[in-house]
């Protein structure tokens, strides 16, 4: 076995392809995250953002969409409560980060019939990336760009 055999795989080229565009993406916003002095914002979305996932599963829609709408609601209200309110910054990242998962969990579990892995969609495997999720990374990487 060389070193080029894997490329010979479909899943293998997604997730090459896969890890390229997260290095561009997380690249850029890592810096903007850090100039701007908001590392704890990374996790708070993220973890806010299993709230979109849990609403997702309970009302039958794709849990990506679900995922990234209550992410970039959570980032907007992070800003407005930052800028309009009395509260920090840091605040509002923790108080997003534990309603995200609050509304996460309780949504998952009050979904009827089975119950969801989402062990596998919070963590995913890289070697599993769709031909769309490539197509979303791959325009996430133009916008951010």
């Amino acid at each position: 076995m060389n070193l080029i055999e894997p490329l010979g795989y479909v899943f293998f080229q997604h997730a090459l392809i896969a890890s390229v565009f997260s290095a561009i993406i997380c690249g850029f916003i890592g810096a903007y995250i850090v100039s701007r002095r908001m590392v704890f914002i990374s996790g708070g979305i993220t973890h806010a953002s299993f709230g979109g996932m849990g609403l997702a599963y309970f009302f039958g829609f794709n849990y990506l969409l679900g995922a990234a709408i209550f992410a970039l609601i959570s980032a907007l209200t992070v800003e407005y409560l930052s800028k309009r309110t009395e509260v920090r910054e840091d605040s509002a990242i923790g108080m997003l980060w534990s309603l995200g998962m609050a509304i996460g969990i309780i949504f998952t579990f009050l979904t009827p019939g089975y119950a969801p892995n989402l062990m596998s969609a919070l963590f995913g495997s890289i070697l599993a990336v769709s031909n769309t999720e490539l197509w979303l990374m791959a325009g996430l990487a133009v916008i951010i760009i």
